[in-house]
């Protein structure tokens, strides 16, 4: 098995993770380290025609493979990687539409994990109650700062990440966690230049195809739009065969 991330680096290998079964998928096969897709939609409650159908897409663009042994929808399948690379880095503008898509899918995914696990909490033993915990901070750093606390919490969370492919390393009595790690940026102020004058404001230029003495309302049929406005937006697929 691979241990480099297993993205394919393409936009149509990016979008193939911009659907939430293929997630489950990932993360029930990760955990057992080989599943068939029988046992993954027992365990999901899915299909084991969906099933099967997403694991083989999921094979196709390089993040699954076959395990030794089985046939057919009995074969096993296992993780070629652990890491899943979503930067749409250097793949240009597909590449970007690809990798936001499946980001956003991938980040439906934790949130349903955590809020799924947090209904669960009160009825954990104390030990892992008290283990356990979630929550945020909003402060002001440079990006120097964010970028050396992001590298910080990325240590922290590999610190023990090696047993999930040397099941000889756990020690007895853990189970499986997760940890997940997040920094953002607020985007930034939106400033009107001192000198613009809103559209239809008393001294400004009239609105293109507005006729004399009458209103125009911004946005309607004859109103600019921005480049691109929702044309392209990155949309995870609908439909099992989306993703294609």
């Amino acid at each position: 098995m691979s241990g480099n991330p297993s993205s394919g680096r393409d936009a149509t290998a990016l979008r193939a993770l911009a659907h939430p079964l293929r997630w489950k998928l990932i993360d029930l096969i990760g955990r057992d380290q080989t599943a068939t897709a029988t046992q993954c939609a027992r365990e999901l409650g899915e299909s084991v025609a969906s099933c099967s159908y997403h694991l083989n897409l999921l094979a196709k663009y390089g993040f699954v493979e076959q395990a030794p042994g089985g046939a057919g929808r009995e074969k096993p399948w296992r993780l070629t990687s652990f890491e899943q690379d979503l930067s749409g880095e250097g793949l240009g503008a597909d590449g970007r539409l690809a990798a936001r898509a499946a980001a956003e899918v991938f980040l439906d995914h934790e949130l349903g994990r955590l809020k799924e696990r947090l209904r669960r909490h009160d009825d954990e033993p104390r030990e892992w109650r008290d283990a356990t915990t979630f929550g945020g901070v909003s402060t002001f750093m440079t990006a120097d700062e964010l970028r050396e606390v992001t590298r910080a919490l990325g240590e922290i969370a590999q610190r023990h990440a090696g047993r999930a492919t040397d099941r000889g390393t756990v020690p007895p009595g853990a189970r499986e966690v997760r940890v997940f790690v997040a920094t953002s940026v607020t985007p930034p102020p939106v400033t009107t230049p001192p000198d613009a004058t809103p559209a239809g404001a008393p001294g400004a230029a009239p609105i293109p195809g507005a006729q004399p003495g009458s209103a125009q309302i911004p946005g309607t049929q004859q109103a600019a739009t921005a480049p691109d406005s929702g044309a392209r937006a990155a949309t995870a697929p609908a439909s099992a065969g989306g993703a294609e």
